[in-house]
């Protein structure tokens, strides 16, 4: 591995081990550690091509759209702010049992500012809080709503797929 798993992310991938139907044992543990130290190079990856910065911290009024990943390595794409609010996608890692692998909301707000190592709460819509948030990148490149909304799905889809084809080929083999 590039880089050794801090202790906060390696507790929650040992929940995720429950909540995934996987063996409850060391095996399982370094599987999905090395799955999320994949997903993680990959949103490091992107937002870096994309010329998305990396912050401990987006604010709720904050106009630009921004990108989490959870402790858990889900993705939650926050639209820009509009006089309706945000629109919001929450992809699942793909191997929870216990959380739905997409969920969107058309018209929300963030209930209070992001930060890294918290949770993320929404003040409507089928996704009401998160596990806590280990990264956030945000847009820094002047863009309308337009704009920003087109690269946060086109990054969302790529990180998805990308995240889907780690974990098919480390849980499934």
């Amino acid at each position: 591995m590039a880089r050794d798993i801090s202790e906060k992310i390696r507790e929650h991938i040992k929940q995720l081990v429950r909540t995934a139907g996987l063996p409850d044992n060391e095996e399982s543990i370094e599987i999905l550690e090395e799955g999320w130290q994949e997903k993680l190079e990959t949103f490091e990856r992107e937002v870096e091509e994309r010329n998305m910065e990396l912050s401990e911290e987006f604010d709720a009024e904050d106009e630009r759209g921004a990108l989490l990943m959870t402790y858990s390595g889900s993705l939650i794409s926050v639209g820009p702010l509009t006089s309706k609010g945000r629109s919001v996608e929450y992809h699942s890692i793909g191997i929870r049992k216990d959380v739905p692998e997409t969920a969107e909301a058309s018209e929300t707000e963030l209930a209070d500012d992001v930060e890294v190592d918290s949770v993320v709460m929404f003040s409507n819509g089928p996704i009401k809080k998160s596990s806590p948030i280990y990264k956030i990148a945000v847009i820094v490149e002047e863009m309308d709503e337009e704009e920003q909304t087109e690269l946060l799905a086109e990054v969302t889809q790529v990180l998805s797929e990308d995240f889907i084809e780690v974990n098919k080929t480390l849980i499934q083999d």
